[in-house]
């Protein structure tokens, strides 16, 4: 909901909706600065969840992504954030070193590193998930997304995630959060970006599908019971998307239906 030039603004539209902790990328914390975020947190009680990375497709990214872990650490984060390459950009011998290497930082610098699951990317599909977190560093954790799992989660379409988070009960150290309300031919456009095929409607359609926490498909009771089923403590992050227009409304309207949920 908030780019470079509104993100210190949004600090403050968070705070003030009584939630504890944000999540940015460190292109963003550069473009504001790493004092005046820092300060920006302070003034409205917030802790810095996670700090998410650029897409990993080039040498160059996977250096300012190691190079951004002490930032992130000294910020306070927890975890750093990790974007696969989008599909058919980079070969795996690449991907498999760049993660190596900015895990490597990640564990210098005391952080976590989180690999994010991620629709159109080499690490969409269930299989895919396991397969890179068998080959990457074993300080490498997941990074669920209850949005980016449900397009691929064949066994249950109807929303409930729970033994996809069961299968990955081991891995999972952040969570995000958001809805899906497919749209028409929304598996077809979930096909497509499996295939690489990045048309603008395709992506498109695909982004667009994700809404506001229980205007869509996804079963949050469900997800809740079986996180805490699992053991999982650590930090969920509320993600919106597709909603500029009056930002702030739409943070206090998903957090208070997470808290309904929760029972808080």
């Amino acid at each position: 909901m908030y780019g470079e030039e509104s993100l210190l603004d949004g600090i403050a539209d968070i705070g003030a909706c009584r939630y504890d902790g944000v999540e940015t990328s460190l292109g963003e914390i550069d473009a504001v600065g790493a004092d005046s975020f820092k300060q920006q947190l302070s003034a409205y009680d917030l802790d810095l969840y996670c700090a998410m990375g650029e897409w990993l497709e080039t040498q160059e990214a996977a250096d300012r992504i190691a190079a951004g872990a002490e930032t992130a650490a000294d910020l306070g984060a927890p975890y750093l954030g990790i974007l696969p390459p989008h599909r058919g950009t980079t070969d795996d011998a690449e991907f498999e070193r760049w993660l190596g290497e900015i895990c490597d930082a990640a564990v210098d610098a005391d952080i976590t590193p989180v690999l994010h699951h991620h629709g159109g990317t080499r690490v969409e599909q269930l299989d895919e998930i396991e397969e890179w977190l068998d080959r990457a560093p074993d300080s490498l954790g997941l990074l669920w997304d209850t949005a980016h799992h449900y397009p691929y989660d064949k066994g249950d379409p109807e929303g409930n995630l729970s033994d996809g988070i069961r299968r990955f009960a081991d891995d999972i150290e952040y969570v995000h959060l958001k809805d899906v309300a497919p749209g028409a031919g929304f598996d077809e456009h979930v096909a497509a970006l499996s295939k690489g095929k990045f048309r603008l409607d395709t992506v498109f359609l695909y982004y667009n599908a994700f809404t506001d926490l229980g205007e869509g498909v996804i079963d949050f009771a469900a997800a809740h019971d079986t996180l805490a089923e699992i053991g999982y403590d650590g930090h969920i992050t509320i993600e919106i998307e597709n909603q500029t227009k009056d930002p702030i409304a739409h943070a206090k309207a998903n957090l208070d239906y997470w808290w309904q949920i929760t029972g808080q």
